[in-house]
This record gives structure tokens, sequence and C-alpha cells, in this order.
């Protein structure tokens, strides 16, 4: 299994872990060791450092003074944690959390408090939120959330093997899409949902943000993407829970990462990264530009009053 377990399909690390009777998780913590040459403490004991680095993100990431040098994120997590505390939030302290912990470790990143890709750091809060709102909301153990983090990374694997992680090569779909495919195999799994259990969630999680473009207002990782890690930590607490339920998705997840590559490769360049398309284009995200570096930017409206402006 050592030498067999490949890092090329979700349809396979499910069925090897079916075969053996035995979570993903397993499976990769072994053949991570073996590949390694390093005992499967040594390994764990990385991954729990990271978790680690994940969980101090929440308290500094939730202080009401946080700014960004460019003063356009900051304080949306202190106002999220605060209607979670007050009974004030629609959805409980479950998805609440989630919440505002995708966007204390969003926008700790944006302030430069400390940078977690997971897998990108435009996409950093999504796994590090599910995970710690089910250590914390849920009492799941920190053992049982760190191997959930190996899940995770095999599906994050996966995705950049078969397609892109990269916002500039995928759209937002590739970063936001696949932290929340990685966070709903990692609740899954978490949950003791089964290996194929697993592997619908990654489909459904990633088919749901299929198509999501890239379009950083200003060319910074603060708007929209702060927003859209609270947006996929929700997606991934829906997937999870669809998959839980028995749920399955008509399109195998294999299929579904495949999908999401063809979908990026047939993106506009505006769409990617470049800031030049989507809400980037939009002439309060040009005024936010101005606002930010002081001049305007290249190929701004001309305020020709089209859009009312």
């Amino acid at each position: 299994m050592k030498d067999q377990l490949k890092y090329d399909s979700i349809a396979a690390l499910a069925a090897a872990a079916a075969e053996q009777g035995r979570p993903i998780s397993e499976l990769v913590l072994c053949q991570q060791a073996a590949q390694l040459e390093r005992t499967e403490q040594q390994v764990y004991d990385e991954m729990r450092g990271r978790f680690a680095v994940m969980a101090a993100c929440i308290q500094p990431g939730c202080d009401e003074g946080l700014r960004s040098a460019s003063g356009l994120s900051g304080g949306d997590a202190a106002r999220m944690r605060r209607a979670v505390e007050r009974g004030q939030n629609l959805t409980g302290p479950v998805l609440g959390g989630a919440l505002y912990r995708a966007l204390a470790v969003s926008e700790l990143n944006a302030a430069m408090g400390r940078v977690v890709a997971a897998p990108t750091a435009g996409s950093c809060g999504i796994l590090p939120a599910a995970l710690l709102t089910m250590q914390s909301e849920k009492g799941y153990s920190e053992h049982a959330c760190v191997m959930a983090l190996f899940t995770a990374s095999a599906v994050g694997m996966v995705i950049t093997n078969a397609a892109s992680v990269a916002g500039a090569q995928g759209g937002c779909q590739a970063e936001c899409g696949s932290a929340a495919a990685m966070a709903a195999a990692a609740l899954t799994e978490l949950a003791g949902g089964s290996p194929d259990q697993v592997a619908q969630a990654v489909a459904i999680a990633l088919k749901n943000i299929l198509g999501l473009v890239c379009d950083p207002v200003a060319g910074l990782v603060e708007i929209p993407c702060i927003k859209r890690n609270a947006a996929g930590v929700a997606g991934a607490f829906v997937a999870a829970e669809l998959a839980l339920a028995g749920i399955r998705s008509a399109i195998p997840a294999d299929e579904v990462i495949w999908a999401m590559k063809k979908v990026g490769d047939a993106m506009s360049p505006a769409l990617k990264e470049t800031a030049e398309g989507g809400l980037a284009a939009t002439p309060t995200a040009h005024r936010l530009y101005e606002q930010v570096f002081g001049r305007p930017a290249e190929g701004a409206c001309a305020a020709c009053g089209g859009c009312g402006r």
C-alpha cells in the first residue's frame, strides 16, 4: 500500500481506504511517513504543529482593531463573533462559529499577521475554520482534527495533480473551491463518514463553486476573497451534511475536478487573478483602487453614465 497509494484520483483513494477498512487519513499518514523516511509520529507531529498555527490565528484575527495595510479589510470577524456569542445569528454556534473563524484567519492573513496557505493564502480560512469549529463547538479531539487534515491534504494533492489550486490558473473555483472540497472531506471523515462519503462530499462541494472567477479588487487578497472564505466553509458544511445523509453526487469527484480544469482553461484571463474583470472592474472597485494607491486604475471607468455613476 505504501508504494501504491497515489494522489491522482479521489476514487482510488476512497477505494484503497474502503478495501483496508481504514480512514483515508490513516493511509495517507502511513504512506507519507514511508515516502519521507520518517516515523508516523514525526509526520503526525508536524501536521499537529500546522493545526496549532491555524488555531493561533483566531484570537488575533478577531481583534476589533485589526486592519490591513490597505484599510480595505478588518473587523468583520469581530462583528460576526460578537453576533454568535450574543445568540443573534440565524444559524447558531456551529455555522456561525465557522463563519467568524474563516473571516478571522482571512483577515489576519490580509493584515500580514499570519499567512496560512490551505491550500492557498486566498483560501486560507476555509479548512482551519471547519476543523477548529468542530473542535470548539462539537467537542472533537485535537487528534481527530489533525488526522482529518491528512484527508484534506490528500484531496488537495489530487486536485493539484489533476487540475490546479491557483486562482491565476483556474479562477477562485480553484482556490476557494479546492479549499471547500478539502474541508468537506475533512468534516465528513471527522464525523464518521465512510471513504465513499468523503468522495461524495468532495464532489458536492467543488461542483457548487464551479465557475467562480478570481477578481481581487485592487489586486489585493481582500475583496471579495475574505467573504468568499466564509461562503466556502459554509459550502463545506453543506456538502458534508449531504454526504453524511447518504446523498450522492451524480457526477463523481474526479469528473468534477476534470470539469473544473476545463472551466478554468476556458476562462478569460481577465477573470483569473488579474484584477481586470468581475468585481474588480466595477466603478466602486476602481474608486477603492485609487483610494489605496493614490492613482486611477488602468482602464478605469470613464464615467460615461452607462452604469448610473
